[in-house]
């Protein structure tokens, strides 16, 4: 990318697509076309087919998606289905016709079997039966990857997709139902917190372990990607470490400052046991994370109390 190259950052107000704009305007670009979901619904064929005509960007980044935990996209199947097909293909397609020089796709880590084995390779996708929580946010994305390696064999597109682990940072969603587990967990200890209530109530039993990775690592990395990385398929990014939820849980304890207790409901589901990512690709093209868990959350806890609390 040249710094007067117009790039469009679909879903650029979202915790991903905010830092990759971050990491972008650190490093000297300018050129931006963007759109909120209220000025631009990308579900919609025509709206989207205007926009790219009228704007003609060089690059994409497909950060934009109906995202969220595993009550979401339980409760909402048809909509994580429909949503994320519409956005992906309408982008993507848009992108082809209008002679996009590059697009990254962003997927999820979800898209792996259930019961893959760990850690997860890039080779392990369609191997096995997924996730019945997320299956077809999942399948959304998977059908995305292979889009993008359809348009790149039949066309030449030079689009990339790019798997990350569970994320968290700035701009993160604290939706008290629709949140990803390490947000849903800051904002329920502080909670805890400032209205002292003694116990902390967990879904499942504290086993399953998951990587988290900060999200503006992972705009590092898609910046590091889109410079060098030009293959089909996917990469996964991650940091390649994991931790149990009970450990999770235990440094949100410490880092929101929760005196009480923490109680684990075996009652509820856990999801899928593991999803560690085998980052050894990404590694070897020369890109590894730099803020581990600690810090991160640190840094996540700060910007809830600076952004949300204060809308309470």
């Amino acid at each position: 990318m040249e710094k007067h190259d117009k790039i469009y950052i679909a879903g650029h107000r979202g915790m991903v697509g905010s830092a990759i704009l971050r990491k972008l305007e650190k490093e000297g670009f300018s050129n931006f076309v963007m759109r909120t979901s209220s000025t631009l619904d990308l579900r919609d064929q025509n709206a989207v087919a205007a926009f790219f005509a009228d704007e003609k960007p060089n690059y994409v980044f497909l950060a934009a998606a109906k995202v969220g935990g595993i009550v979401a996209n339980n409760t909402y199947r048809a909509e994580f289905l429909y949503d994320n097909l519409q956005i992906q293909a309408n982008v993507i397609h848009n992108s082809y016709l209008n002679s996009v020089k590059k697009l990254m796709f962003l997927g999820s880590s979800c898209i792996y079997p259930k019961m893959a084995p760990q850690p997860l390779r890039e080779d392990y996708l369609l191997t096995g039966p997924l996730e019945e929580t997320n299956e077809p946010y999942a399948i959304a994305k998977i059908a995305g990857i292979k889009m993008c390696d359809a348009y790149r064999a039949q066309y030449g597109c030079n689009y990339i997709s790019v798997m990350p682990t569970n994320l968290y940072g700035y701009n993160d969603n604290y939706h008290p139902q629709n949140s990803h587990v390490l947000p849903a967990l800051i904002r329920r200890f502080h909670e805890a917190k400032e209205k002292a209530i003694p116990l902390v109530t967990i879904w499942g039993t504290g086993s399953p372990r998951r990587e988290f990775l900060f999200a503006d690592d992972l705009a590092e990395a898609c910046y590091y990607l889109m410079q060098n990385y030009n293959e089909p398929g996917l990469v996964n990014v991650g940091t390649g470490e994991d931790v149990t939820i009970k450990d999770l849980a235990l440094l949100v304890k410490k880092i929101t400052n929760f005196k009480g207790d923490i109680n684990f409901d075996s009652s509820k589901p856990d999801g899928t046991p593991r999803k560690l990512m085998d980052v050894s690709k990404l590694h070897s093209n020369g890109w590894k994370h730099t803020i581990e868990l600690e810090e991160g959350v640190a840094l996540a806890y700060k910007d809830f109390l600076n952004k949300y609390v204060a809308a309470y």
